[in-house]
């Protein structure tokens, strides 16, 4: 079946066509045969009830500085379409939210993924409390006595912000850091959200693991590693991309979470699991596609487009 998939992300000149996942997902819709539009959230409006996007049909094509052909701006009915790509990247602030609102008037009718109900409930960093024992020892607050407690009891800790991403400002403080006040000053000066911190992993110097899940079942990994002197494995800090499969315990937190994802309808889901502690649920644009594609030598954007074609078939 032809379909008409509205893709709603941050502008596409700017991709990195051999690590973006959402390119991959376009190709993959492409080849299918579904029409495809392009546009950014900024170009959402409610009028009268109904939800328009000002967006442009997309073409894609792997092609270095030529990976994408937009036609004329047009308005159209988000009710018009069958399915819209979620793709734009966090920070998850109040327009990432209104973002969700806004689409919640479409879905179900029109496909939205993932739910945005459920993405708007599932910030990465506050989902993953649902399973606490899963997690390592965790603490999110403003509290500097609490913060304070914390450190003295583990000694060597993360400190990061609620709703950041790709590891920005994520900082390690050891004990004995004379740094602490002033980082903690410098967050309050510029958001009045709380922090979460964490216990330090030392199995983070093998690698952080993005596992990918798509409608609830585990479909592959691949292992970041920090660069040397770095605390934060994230590829686009310096991380090294190494393949890898899943252990009993990954798999374990995958069945853990599994159902509750598919209830949720994230259908496509990307994890971050530290030695035996599962750290993140990301479920805004998620990465690790086309990683996970080279190592595997698997095509993991085509069974996510096969569990959205399945849904509506479902439906």
């Amino acid at each position: 079946m032809s379909l008409a998939v509205a893709i709603q992300m941050d502008p596409i000149a700017g991709i990195n066509i051999d690590a973006d996942s959402t390119f991959v997902l376009a190709l993959e819709a492409q080849a299918r045969g579904h029409l495809l539009y392009h546009y950014g959230p900024k170009n959402l409006t409610f009028r009268n009830g109904r939800l328009y996007a000002r967006a442009e049909p997309l073409k894609v094509q792997r092609e270095r500085g030529n990976h994408y052909t937009l036609g004329p701006s047009e308005l159209i009915d988000l009710a018009g379409v069958d399915v819209v790509l979620m793709r734009q990247d966090p920070p998850f602030d109040m327009a990432y939210i209104t973002a969700t609102h806004l689409l919640e008037r479409i879905h179900p009718q029109t496909l939205v993924v993932n739910d945005p109900a459920s993405v708007r409930n599932a910030p990465e960093k506050l989902f993953v409390t649902q399973f606490p024992e899963l997690m390592p020892p965790t603490l999110i607050t403003s509290d500097r006595r609490e913060i304070d407690a914390f450190r003295d009891e583990h000694k060597d800790i993360i400190v990061k912000p609620l709703f950041g991403n790709g590891g920005a400002g994520v900082f390690r403080i050891r004990e004995g850091d004379e740094n602490l006040g002033s980082l903690l000053e410098m967050f309050a000066s510029i958001s009045r959200e709380p922090l979460m911190i964490q216990r330090y992993i030392p199995e983070v110097r093998q690698g952080d693991k993005r596992v990918i899940l798509i409608d609830g079942e585990p479909a592959g990994a691949v292992l970041r590693v920090p660069a040397t002197g770095e605390a934060r494995a994230n590829l686009h800090v310096g991380g090294k991309a190494v393949k890898t499969s899943l252990t009993a315990r990954e798999r374990e937190i995958c069945t853990a979470i599994g159902p509750s994802l598919r209830a949720q309808g994230l259908i496509f889901v990307g994890i971050d699991v530290i030695g035996d502690y599962i750290t993140e649920i990301n479920v805004t644009s998620p990465t690790g596609l086309q990683e996970i594609n080279r190592f595997d030598e698997v095509k993991l954007e085509a069974r996510i487009w096969d569990a959205i074609e399945a849904k509506l078939d479902r439906r």
